[in-house]
């Protein structure tokens, strides 16, 4: 797998060679069972009520655990909190960003610092209840490499959000070759093959959502009611989803450009047929003066088209121009790996 992540470190210590190489076997012969990645962006309000819960549900099963929260450039007390709760719990693996790099690139920087064979993603909302995670596990220790969990109710959520969300997973499902599964967002668990397999796609623009539908391998669903927010408020506006949705079409599916291409051809039929009818109607009742008004519709709408297609164009033209960059994914201004593994 390609390094896409640089880590902000001083320079190297005489001997650090040899004490990476014996921490390697250590972590090695520890290396957890299952990881559990926790994205984190202003969440200081809920993060020890979210650690209990999980720590009581991953205690009471019998698999090695540990949990990396990925600090997103939080601008609260997160971080200063995820340190506290590494010094009681030997368990717990920070991944602190250089800066906010957003929802898509967080939970990447978490898969690439985990260790387990399976991997759970998790938001530190509580939305997704931590107590779901042992079907989760039980589902991958049946064959399945990717467990699906599945929204049946979402507590919490106006009605024009949960509309919105269900028009986006329907439009999603019928463009493109890869169709997500409805209703479903980050919270899965996924193998360490499926983990792999994500980590070699190091595009900028990222869709995780598409990016897990897409890598493919034996799949199941899980299904649960999403609660309200334990603490705080959404980082999610329309206009934020409005984008989101934006990078998963032009992400996967090349739908918008046709469309752009079937509207100019409509056009052009339409000026092609208009035109012939005109020279009809001159040549049998003369040439009267067109109106002023029927002109200026007919300039504004052609107009109007050409920009939405130009539009429509520059998106994808953009992320081709923003991938030949080559820049890593996010920067790691600091990494704490749990201490069991340290030691």
């Amino acid at each position: 797998m390609p390094d896409s992540s640089h880590t902000l470190d001083g320079p190297i210590e005489p001997g650090a060679g040899l004490r990476e190489a014996g921490a390697g076997l250590l972590e090695t012969a520890w290396r957890p069972v299952v990881s559990v990645v926790v994205p984190v962006f202003n969440e200081a309000s809920g993060l020890h009520e979210f650690h209990r819960r999980l720590r009581s549900v991953m205690d009471a099963g019998p698999d090695r655990w540990e949990v990396v929260y990925v600090d997103d450039g939080s601008s609260d007390a997160s971080c200063a909190l995820l340190q506290s709760l590494r010094l009681t719990d030997p368990r717990v693996a920070i991944v602190a960003l250089s800066r906010n790099f957003g929802k898509e690139i967080a939970p990447t920087a978490g898969l690439d610092h985990a260790k387990g064979e399976a991997v759970v993603l998790i938001d530190a909302d509580l939305q997704d209840p931590p107590e779901e995670i042992p079907r989760l596990i039980a589902a991958w220790r049946d064959g399945f490499d990717m467990v699906h969990a599945r929204r049946l109710a979402r507590s919490g959520e106006s009605w024009a959000k949960r509309a919105s969300a269900s028009l986006f997973y329907r439009l999603m499902q019928h463009t493109g070759k890869v169709r997500l599964p409805r209703d479903t967002g980050d919270f899965r668990l996924m193998s360490r093959r499926v983990v792999d397999a994500v980590l070699s796609l190091r595009e900028q623009h990222r869709f995780m959502k598409g990016l897990f539908a897409w890598v493919g391998f034996p799949t199941t669903t899980i299904d649960y009611d999403r609660a309200a927010r334990h603490a705080g408020h959404s980082k999610w506006n329309y206009w934020t989803l409005w984008n989101l949705a934006i990078e998963a079409i032009t992400s996967f599916t090349v739908l918008p450009l046709k469309i752009a291409t079937y509207l100019g051809m409509a056009v052009a039929l339409f000026a092609a047929v208009f035109g012939a009818q005109l020279v009809v109607r001159t040549l049998l009742f003369g040439n009267p003066v067109a109106g002023y008004p029927s002109l200026m519709a007919v300039v504004l709408f052609l107009g109007g088209v050409q920009l939405i297609t130009l539009g429509v164009i520059g998106e994808y033209l953009g992320r081709v121009f923003n991938e030949t960059k080559g820049r890593p994914l996010y920067l790691v201004e600091r990494f704490l790996p749990s201490q069991s593994a340290a030691r």
